[in-house]
């Protein structure tokens, strides 16, 4: 029986760069997925294929709709899904090449497998391989899968997830989202763009419920103008699929019933740990009632050597919340003295205009009765906006009110995903608004925009608006 100092239980973001960095530290270490290939949801089902989708409906979009005020004039334009689909598959293959690349060079031992738990150091291995390995650490990362409710329970084939949204063979003429956070709003937008009328059923009273209001608020009004249809404050009582459609009820916050048809439904209320086959009674690894593996504040379960990291503990179900767990545990059992800041871990929509946010909502500084101040900024005041024609969204900065330290920022804007990283940084390094207004921006860039909001949020003095 093969043994190591260090064995990673699933090769997504979280479990693969975990695994990386326990080699690059000297740990002998192995990795086990349960599928061929590596990477996890994200590489294979989730973030990269997403993208890739996302991308291609984007150029669609802009040829369809922009590109004769750019001058750029085309007859004939065609949507081919089948060549947008092959095109992702060819990312998604690549990429997935690209990990396995790295666990060879950095001598990473891959099992592919179902890997559940004999007891708390041993590890069945079962599938492709059939063996039993041994770890004197164990680090968790199975990540987690598309939840439902009752009554809306996939059938795969009207009634879909996400995984079935990115592997579509036609184009809908109608499609009902569930649920208004980002995978909903992400998926929509790519059929959006597509030509297909979009409604979006949710719970809450406003889309991106865990984002900041105003975030939620302007990008309604962003996504009613491409022509999404919002049912805002309606409890889905049921889903149906009718062999050529399907049939959606719900009930309103006035409490009557509706009814709303179309080609297909996609079920994107959240995702939730999984955990299925691992065996962890048999480790004696707590969970707790929410399905997620307990851990403390080392991403250590009950049981010391076993660690869990990713979307199957707490926190932000986020790609990169996983990878930079998966760091700090490695760094944990090499023994150096790693840090995570929760608060600071970026959240981004990869819709267009793109959003992106980091730090506490005006809404969570008001519940805590923190007295801030707020900057804003219109990217339509952006030179560098107006040339693009991406004159949508907005840049907030909210400061402490006495010490004028940054507390969150919130946009909406082309490339807010790679914008933010200067509010993240600036924030690591607890700066104020005012240091922020004092750093010279180049001229015409996007990010502009979160200068003069600092500047708005220091002392109300934003220069171009």
């Amino acid at each position: 029986m093969d043994a190591f100092d260090v064995v990673v239980i699933g090769s997504g973001p979280g479990g693969y760069v975990s695994a990386l960095r326990c080699a690059q530290l000297g740990l002998k270490t192995a990795l086990i997925e349960k599928y061929n290939t590596l990477g996890g949801t994200c590489l294979n089902v989730g973030c990269i294929p997403s993208k890739a989708l996302l991308d291609s409906s984007e150029h669609y979009h802009n040829a369809q709709h922009n590109f004769t005020d750019h001058g750029i004039e085309i007859s004939g334009l065609k949507a081919n899904l089948a060549q947008m689909i092959a095109r992702k598959n060819e990312v998604v293959s690549q990429t997935c090449a690209g990990v396995k690349f790295l666990m060879d060079k950095n001598k990473v031992t891959v099992y592919h497998g179902l890997g559940s738990f004999v007891d708390a150091n041993t590890i069945q291995i079962s599938g492709e391989q059939n063996t039993q390995i041994t770890g004197k650490n164990i680090i968790i990362a199975t990540g987690s899968k598309p939840n439902y409710f009752p009554g809306m329970e996939p059938d795969k084939k009207r009634i879909i997830t996400s995984t079935e949204a990115l592997n579509m063979t036609e184009i809908p003429k109608k499609m009902l989202v569930i649920g208004g956070g980002v995978i909903g709003l992400e998926l929509g937008s790519v059929y959006a763009r597509l030509g297909t009328t979009v409604e979006v059923i949710e719970f809450a009273p406003s889309i991106l419920p865990t984002m900041d209001a105003g975030v939620g608020k302007e990008f309604t009004k962003i996504l009613k103008k491409e022509g999404f249809k919002f049912h805002l404050e309606h409890k889905v009582l049921g889903v149906k699929n009718k062999g050529k459609h399907v049939e959606l009820t719900a009930e309103n916050k006035k409490g009557e019933v509706v009814t709303l048809e179309a080609d297909y439904c996609l079920v994107a209320v959240g995702r939730k740990p999984y955990t299925e086959g691992l065996g962890l009674e048999k480790a004696g690894v707590q969970m707790n009632q929410r399905g997620q593996i307990e851990v403390n504040d080392s991403l250590q379960t009950n049981q010391a050597h076993i660690y869990a990291i990713g979307d199957v503990v707490r926190g932000a179900m986020l790609a990169h919340k996983a990878e930079e767990e998966g760091v700090f545990v490695a760094e944990k059992i090499a023994g150096q003295h790693p840090h995570i800041n929760y608060n600071l871990i970026p959240g981004v929509v990869y819709t267009w205009p793109e959003i992106a946010a980091v730090g506490k909502t005006e809404e969570e500084l008001k519940a805590a009765g923190i007295s801030y101040k707020a900057g804003s900024f219109p990217i339509k005041a952006l030179g560098r906006a107006r040339a693009s024609m991406d004159t949508s969204g907005f840049v907030k900065i909210l400061a402490d009110s006495q010490t004028d330290e940054i507390l969150g920022v919130h946009m909406i804007a082309a490339r807010a995903a790679d914008l933010i990283m200067e509010a993240v940084t600036a924030m690591e390094y607890r700066a104020s608004a005012e240091d922020i207004a004092r750093i010279c921006h180049g001229h015409p860039t996007y990010s502009e925009a979160i200068k003069e909001a600092a500047l708005a949020a220091t002392a109300d003095r934003a220069l171009h608006v």
